[in-house]
Protein backbone atom coordinates (compact mmCIF):
# COMPACT_ATOMS: atom_id res chain seq x y z
CA UNK A 1 0.00 0.00 0.00
CA UNK A 2 1.72 3.16 -1.09
CA UNK A 3 0.61 6.36 0.59
CA UNK A 4 0.86 9.72 -1.11
CA UNK A 5 2.46 12.74 0.45
CA UNK A 6 1.57 16.38 -0.08
CA UNK A 7 4.91 16.84 -1.85
CA UNK A 8 3.98 14.51 -4.73
CA UNK A 9 0.21 14.93 -4.62
CA UNK A 10 -1.13 16.01 -8.01
CA UNK A 11 -3.94 18.11 -6.55
CA UNK A 12 -4.85 19.98 -9.73
CA UNK A 13 -5.10 16.78 -11.78
CA UNK A 14 -7.20 15.06 -9.11
CA UNK A 15 -9.52 18.08 -8.79
CA UNK A 16 -9.96 18.17 -12.56
CA UNK A 17 -10.82 14.45 -12.63
CA UNK A 18 -13.49 14.90 -9.95
CA UNK A 19 -14.89 17.90 -11.84
CA UNK A 20 -15.09 15.73 -14.98
CA UNK A 21 -17.01 13.02 -13.13
CA UNK A 22 -19.45 15.51 -11.59
CA UNK A 23 -20.03 17.16 -14.98
CA UNK A 24 -21.27 13.82 -16.34
CA UNK A 25 -24.22 13.95 -13.96
CA UNK A 26 -24.72 17.58 -12.87
CA UNK A 27 -23.62 21.18 -13.27
CA UNK A 28 -20.16 21.83 -11.72
CA UNK A 29 -21.01 25.51 -11.39
CA UNK A 30 -24.07 24.94 -9.23
CA UNK A 31 -23.46 26.56 -5.81
CA UNK A 32 -23.69 23.31 -3.84
CA UNK A 33 -21.17 21.58 -6.14
CA UNK A 34 -18.74 24.43 -6.77
CA UNK A 35 -16.31 23.45 -3.99
CA UNK A 36 -17.16 19.73 -3.95
CA UNK A 37 -14.08 18.59 -5.93
CA UNK A 38 -11.76 20.25 -3.40
CA UNK A 39 -13.71 18.86 -0.43
CA UNK A 40 -13.77 15.39 -1.98
CA UNK A 41 -10.03 15.33 -2.69
CA UNK A 42 -9.28 16.67 0.81
CA UNK A 43 -11.51 14.00 2.37
CA UNK A 44 -9.92 11.21 0.33
CA UNK A 45 -6.44 12.44 1.16
CA UNK A 46 -7.24 12.55 4.89
CA UNK A 47 -8.95 9.15 4.86
CA UNK A 48 -6.28 7.35 2.84
CA UNK A 49 -3.43 8.68 4.99
CA UNK A 50 -4.06 7.55 8.59
CA UNK A 51 -1.75 8.87 11.26
CA UNK A 52 1.44 6.81 11.49
CA UNK A 53 2.13 5.21 14.84
CA UNK A 54 4.82 3.28 16.65
CA UNK A 55 3.80 -0.27 17.53
CA UNK A 56 4.72 -0.02 21.22
CA UNK A 57 5.21 -3.27 23.11
CA UNK A 58 6.03 -4.04 26.72
CA UNK A 59 7.51 -6.96 28.60
CA UNK A 60 4.86 -9.51 29.45
CA UNK A 61 4.87 -10.03 33.19
CA UNK A 62 3.51 -13.57 33.19
CA UNK A 63 0.15 -13.17 31.44
CA UNK A 64 -0.63 -16.25 29.39
CA UNK A 65 -4.33 -15.51 28.93
CA UNK A 66 -6.21 -14.07 25.99
CA UNK A 67 -6.29 -10.29 25.47
CA UNK A 68 -9.35 -9.24 23.48
CA UNK A 69 -10.55 -5.92 22.06
CA UNK A 70 -14.10 -5.92 20.70
CA UNK A 71 -16.27 -3.64 18.63
CA UNK A 72 -13.44 -1.58 17.13
CA UNK A 73 -15.13 0.62 14.50
CA UNK A 74 -13.52 0.70 11.07
CA UNK A 75 -14.20 2.32 7.70
CA UNK A 76 -12.81 1.42 4.31
CA UNK A 77 -13.39 1.92 0.59
CA UNK A 78 -14.28 -1.04 -1.63
CA UNK A 79 -11.55 -1.37 -4.23
CA UNK A 80 -14.07 -2.63 -6.80
CA UNK A 81 -16.62 0.22 -6.60
CA UNK A 82 -14.91 2.89 -4.45
CA UNK A 83 -18.00 2.71 -2.23
CA UNK A 84 -17.61 2.78 1.56
CA UNK A 85 -17.87 -0.26 3.76
CA UNK A 86 -17.81 -0.09 7.53
CA UNK A 87 -18.24 -2.20 10.61
CA UNK A 88 -16.46 -3.50 13.66
CA UNK A 89 -13.34 -5.55 14.27
CA UNK A 90 -12.81 -8.01 17.10
CA UNK A 91 -9.16 -8.81 17.78
CA UNK A 92 -7.52 -11.14 20.29
CA UNK A 93 -4.08 -12.49 20.97
CA UNK A 94 -2.44 -14.73 23.54
CA UNK A 95 0.94 -13.24 24.43
CA UNK A 96 4.31 -14.87 24.85
CA UNK A 97 7.13 -12.49 25.90
CA UNK A 98 5.59 -9.14 24.76
CA UNK A 99 2.24 -7.38 25.10
CA UNK A 100 1.15 -4.41 23.00
CA UNK A 101 -0.15 -1.03 24.13
CA UNK A 102 -3.92 -1.45 23.80
CA UNK A 103 -4.40 1.62 21.60
CA UNK A 104 -2.15 0.01 19.00
CA UNK A 105 -4.75 -2.63 18.15
CA UNK A 106 -7.35 -0.09 16.86
CA UNK A 107 -4.51 1.79 15.14
CA UNK A 108 -3.51 -1.46 13.43
CA UNK A 109 -7.09 -1.92 12.23
CA UNK A 110 -7.05 1.62 10.78
CA UNK A 111 -3.61 1.06 9.22
CA UNK A 112 -5.07 -1.60 6.95
CA UNK A 113 -8.71 -0.48 6.63
CA UNK A 114 -8.09 3.09 5.50
CA UNK A 115 -7.31 2.28 1.89
CA UNK A 116 -8.89 0.96 -1.29
CA UNK A 117 -9.43 -2.51 0.08
CA UNK A 118 -11.48 -5.66 0.37
CA UNK A 119 -12.62 -7.00 3.71
CA UNK A 120 -10.94 -10.37 3.34
CA UNK A 121 -7.55 -8.75 2.83
CA UNK A 122 -7.91 -6.36 5.78
CA UNK A 123 -8.76 -9.27 8.08
CA UNK A 124 -5.71 -11.25 6.98
CA UNK A 125 -3.38 -8.23 7.07
CA UNK A 126 -4.32 -7.41 10.67
CA UNK A 127 -3.75 -11.01 11.76
CA UNK A 128 -0.44 -11.30 9.88
CA UNK A 129 0.84 -7.97 11.22
CA UNK A 130 0.04 -8.81 14.85
CA UNK A 131 1.51 -12.29 14.48
CA UNK A 132 4.72 -10.86 13.03
CA UNK A 133 5.07 -7.97 15.50
CA UNK A 134 4.19 -9.85 18.71
CA UNK A 135 5.05 -13.48 17.97
CA UNK A 136 2.16 -14.50 20.26
CA UNK A 137 0.79 -17.99 20.84
CA UNK A 138 -2.04 -16.98 18.53
CA UNK A 139 -4.04 -14.16 16.95
CA UNK A 140 -7.76 -14.06 16.10
CA UNK A 141 -9.43 -11.39 13.98
CA UNK A 142 -13.08 -11.12 12.97
CA UNK A 143 -14.50 -8.24 10.91
CA UNK A 144 -18.22 -7.71 10.50
CA UNK A 145 -19.18 -5.02 7.99
CA UNK A 146 -21.86 -3.49 5.81
CA UNK A 147 -20.90 -2.74 2.21
CA UNK A 148 -22.60 0.14 0.40
CA UNK A 149 -21.78 -1.55 -2.91
CA UNK A 150 -24.31 -4.23 -1.84
CA UNK A 151 -26.76 -1.83 -0.20
CA UNK A 152 -26.87 1.09 -2.69
CA UNK A 153 -26.12 -0.48 -6.06
CA UNK A 154 -26.23 -3.89 -7.69
CA UNK A 155 -28.43 -6.18 -5.62
CA UNK A 156 -29.54 -3.30 -3.31
CA UNK A 157 -29.99 -5.30 -0.09
CA UNK A 158 -29.71 -2.98 2.94
CA UNK A 159 -28.50 -4.38 6.25
CA UNK A 160 -26.52 -7.33 4.89
CA UNK A 161 -23.42 -8.01 6.98
CA UNK A 162 -20.27 -9.70 5.73
CA UNK A 163 -18.17 -11.50 8.33
CA UNK A 164 -14.56 -12.53 7.74
CA UNK A 165 -12.10 -14.21 10.07
CA UNK A 166 -8.42 -15.02 10.33
CA UNK A 167 -7.07 -17.38 12.98
CA UNK A 168 -3.37 -17.88 13.66
CA UNK A 169 -1.50 -20.19 15.98
CA UNK A 170 -3.46 -21.57 18.91
CA UNK A 171 -6.74 -20.06 17.61
CA UNK A 172 -6.36 -22.22 14.52
CA UNK A 173 -5.37 -25.43 16.28
CA UNK A 174 -7.13 -25.33 19.67
CA UNK A 175 -10.93 -25.42 19.54
CA UNK A 176 -11.14 -24.28 23.18
CA UNK A 177 -9.15 -21.09 22.51
CA UNK A 178 -11.22 -20.39 19.42
CA UNK A 179 -14.48 -20.97 21.31
CA UNK A 180 -13.40 -18.70 24.18
CA UNK A 181 -12.74 -15.92 21.67
CA UNK A 182 -16.09 -16.46 19.95
CA UNK A 183 -17.88 -16.40 23.33
CA UNK A 184 -16.14 -13.16 24.33
CA UNK A 185 -17.21 -11.30 21.20
CA UNK A 186 -20.90 -12.23 21.44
Amino acid sequence: MSKISLANFEYANAKSAVEDIISLFDDNNREGLRDTPKRYIDALYQFLNPEPFEFTTFENEGNDQMITLTDIPFYSLCEHHLAPFFGVAHVAYIPTSRIVGLSKIPRTVDKFARAFQNQERITQQIADYLQEELNPRGVAVILKARHLCIEMRGIQKPGVHTTTSAMKGVFETDINARQEFLNLIK
